[in-house]
């Protein structure tokens, strides 16, 4: 079983919104959803700016690889982060995550449908797997660390519900759409700028509207700002590169079943942080996981 380093890459990604995970809830909790993902993806904005800047990303990018990527992050970052953080407010880091996964086999089909991509039968049950796997781990009961408060679910369920699967689409779309400009070769650094500007622009357009609902429904201190500073840093400059590397010379649907691998990754981090083993339920659906990723490299 040989990794490539586009199946590596997407790995990477999910590993580091493995971790944002973690850090999102409370800064989350305390700004609320819309605000909450206006200054995570401003403050990105602006250190990739920095980043792109300086390296020199941005040359050779024409205005016809722009639009796609434009489009893209408004559909995947403006649209899909900001309906997963209502998901995840409501349901937490763990469920959300579940739900979210799903834009594994949604972007499966999708590359099928769309851009003509062909997976052999071991690869398709490989990515059924794998989603399975991730909503058994992180739909399952949550064993010891029910009562923590990354395992509170507030509001109506069947929104919520609702709320991560529209999420997944949108992703899934979003990765369907920068999937072509990336095979050209544009640099994943220059792609996230463009991406994550559109999402800045949009999310601060929003918040600036005299809508009680979008506004900021608490203060932002300083260890709120460090903790949505470094999962946007980490999940947005890291971890969304890593991503667009992988749709470089990666299929749609195997990149995006590798990097929904997040939520399994977390159950780690979820024992760190609560103190508490999760179930037996959550580390089968891991394993469930593990063999559908298998199944993909032996494709």
């Amino acid at each position: 079983m040989v990794l490539t380093v586009y199946e590596l890459a997407a790995l990477g990604a999910a590993i580091c919104w493995a971790l944002t995970g973690l850090m999102v809830a409370p800064p989350l909790q305390r700004l609320g959803t819309f605000a909450f993902n206006c200054y995570r993806q401003v403050f990105t904005a602006l250190v990739l700016v920095l980043i792109v800047g300086f390296s020199g990303a941005w040359h050779g990018i024409t205005v016809a690889q722009v639009w796609p990527l434009v489009l893209s992050g408004l559909v995947g970052i403006f649209l899909g982060d900001t309906v997963l953080f209502a998901s995840i407010s409501r349901l937490g880091p763990r469920r959300g995550g579940a739900l979210y996964a799903l834009n594994a086999p949604m972007a499966a089909v999708l590359g099928w449908a769309f851009l003509g991509e062909s997976l052999s039968a071991p690869a398709w049950l490989g990515v059924f797997l794998c989603a399975a796997g991730v909503s058994l781990a992180v739909l399952g009961r949550p064993g010891k660390s029910g009562s923590h408060s990354f395992e509170a679910v507030s509001g109506s369920v069947g929104l919520a519900v609702l709320l991560g699967l529209v999420a997944a689409l949108l992703q899934a779309v979003g990765s369907l759409i920068a999937r072509p400009v990336m095979e050209q070769g544009v640099d994943p650094l220059a792609a996230s700028l463009i991406r994550v500007s559109m999402a800045a622009v949009c999310l601060s357009v929003l918040v600036a509207l005299p809508i009680r609902q979008v506004k900021p429904q608490g203060k932002l201190d300083l260890r709120l700002f460090a903790l949505l500073a470094g999962s946007g840093i980490l999940a947005m400059a890291i971890g969304m590169s890593l991503l667009l590397f992988a749709l470089q010379g990666g299929k749609v649907g195997i990149v995006s079943t590798l990097s929904a691998l997040s939520p399994v990754f977390i159950l780690p981090g979820l024992w760190i942080v609560t103190g508490a083993r999760p179930s037996a339920t959550s580390w089968l659906g891991a394993a469930i996981a593990v063999t559908g990723m298998a199944l993909i490299f032996l494709r």
